[in-house]
């Protein structure tokens, strides 16, 4: 019988996890429709109230994405007011959904990364993952590995979809 040989982890394949990458922190998400009088009208004093009472050292040392749910217009100072208030606590903050703050994240972690480590290789940019990677990482990571790379690929290695080749 012909041995089965494992071409895959034989290749000069190098995988780019951007799982591997994913912020250590807690995150969380404060939606401010709550502090809201019938969550759609910004009443000043009655949301300064309510933010008063509100326990902000809960989100210490959290990542913590501000919205609201509700179709309300609500004007900048009310997201920023939010913000001030987070700021003793919270790592890092913005106005927006959990995707929009993993996004941010990924843009200050790559921006770290050596990627010169992948000069003249095969890469296949990962492309299951069991935390919620957004897609921005994804185009991002592929942005700074492309003046490196050999070539790019998507995906896993028995399917990959080729994406670049120098040439």
């Amino acid at each position: 019988m012909d041995e089965i040989v494992n071409k895959v982890a034989n290749s000069s394949l190098v995988v780019f996890d951007l799982e591997d990458y994913y912020p250590i922190e807690k995150q969380s998400k404060i939606d401010i429709s709550c502090w809201l009088f019938e969550g759609i009208i910004v009443k000043e004093k009655d949301f300064r109230t309510q933010l008063s009472q509100y326990d902000w050292a809960k989100h210490q040392y959290e990542n913590v994405a501000i919205f609201c749910s509700t179709e309300a217009i609500v004007p900048a100072w009310a997201f920023i007011l939010v913000a001030i208030q987070l700021t003793p606590f919270a790592n890092r903050i913005i106005n927006g959904t959990l995707e929009d703050l993993d996004s941010v994240l990924y843009q200050e972690i790559l921006s770290k990364v050596d990627f010169s480590i992948y000069e003249g290789k095969s890469i296949i940019l990962k492309g299951c993952s069991k935390k919620p990677v957004p897609m921005s990482a994804y185009v991002l990571a592929a942005q700074y590995l492309q003046p490196f790379a050999k070539s790019i690929m998507y995906g896993e290695a028995c399917s990959a979809v080729p994406l670049f080749k120098k040439k």
